[in-house]
């Protein structure tokens, strides 16, 4: 899945990558979320948030101008 597409930010909080996903879709920025974390506890592994390549520079704009680190 990882191929043409630009991991932007990673979270271990599934409500904060996809608050991220949704601000960026409304500024018409395509943007996946892949859940890499442990199924069972939720502890471990991160969700990590991806936008197509041609889109990287975009949505890392937007993340400063969000002032999402």
């Amino acid at each position: 899945m990882n191929e043409g597409w630009t991991e932007i930010f990673t979270t271990e909080d599934a409500i904060e990558a996809e608050i991220l996903r949704q601000g960026l879709l409304e500024s018409d920025i395509v943007a996946v979320t892949m859940n890499k974390q442990d199924s069972p506890h939720k502890m471990f592994g991160v969700i990590s948030v991806l936008v197509p390549s041609a889109d990287t520079e975009s949505a890392m704009q937007y993340l400063t101008d969000n002032d999402i680190k």
